[in-house]
């Protein structure tokens, strides 16, 4: 296990049973953060991330809980402070869900149960975090896991694009109120992220994106992972309320 960018570092990721929020776990237990991996029902992958991070030489433990319920944020980010000795100093909030719902037809508790796991944890858990940050000598920082999908929806996304475009916001907001209290927040928007079993589930889709793709791939969870660590580390301490874009540069591209 190194210790680089993060050492002496405690940080806190949620939704680190999944595929972009364990690769996040690893890569910051791999630069020297001592790591509590969330999870809500995925409790064996979630204790498997952490199993992995201990392999390595790093420190991990398993906290669990529903973040659509404020309570439950707060008492999650308050375990994994008491878990790393009273010091937070790092928050990713990862934890998301991503229906495919048409926007015709979508009822308001559908609509509620994206914006309540993918946005207002996202609240709660950065208040509770920054109120323990604010009493660290060197402050903290939080990182918000967005998507480019903030500022390009899709079809069948109407509840997770505008989750996610205020996301990005939030992390502006909390930026320019918490910047005083030595607490960074940003955010980073993944594109098309690879996974097991993508290509033969969405066929189509990932034709398209790599038609379109000016870097001609898919993304990685460590393409994820590594912005979040250059985010938590000193080599960003100037850098807050930005949303770091990662997506291969498919932005980039002309919609016309």
């Amino acid at each position: 296990m190194t210790n680089h960018l993060l050492a002496a570092q405690t940080a806190l990721v949620t939704g680190a049973s999944g595929n972009i929020g364990r690769a996040i776990a690893r890569r910051l237990a791999e630069e020297g953060a001592a790591v509590a991996v969330h999870c809500h029902t995925a409790v064996e992958a979630a204790q498997e991330a952490a199993s992995e991070i201990v392999a390595l030489g790093g420190r991990a433990t398993v906290v669990r809980g529903d973040l659509s319920d404020e309570a439950t944020c707060h008492r999650v980010v308050r375990e994994a402070a008491e878990w790393g000795g009273g010091r937070l100093t790092a928050l990713v909030n990862n934890a998301a869900v991503q229906p495919v719902q048409p926007l015709p037809g979508m009822t308001a508790a559908d609509w509620r149960a994206v914006v309540d796991t993918d946005l207002t944890s996202v609240f709660a858990c950065t208040q509770a975090a920054a109120e323990i940050m604010r009493g660290l000598p060197g402050g903290g920082t939080v990182t918000h896991i967005a998507s480019i999908e903030a500022t390009h929806p899709a079809a069948g996304h109407a509840h997770y694009s505008t989750a996610k475009a205020a996301v990005v916001m939030h992390a502006r907001a909390a930026a320019l109120e918490y910047g005083r209290l030595g607490i960074r927040v940003n955010s980073v928007s993944p594109g098309l992220i690879d996974r097991e079993g993508l290509a033969e589930a969405w066929p189509e889709g990932v034709r398209r994106w790599q038609e379109a793709v000016p870097a001609g791939r898919l993304g990685s969870a460590e393409d994820v992972a590594n912005a979040v660590v250059f985010l938590a580390s000193p080599l960003a301490s100037w850098i807050t309320g930005h949303d770091l874009v990662v997506d291969g540069g498919v932005s980039a591209r002309p919609t016309w």
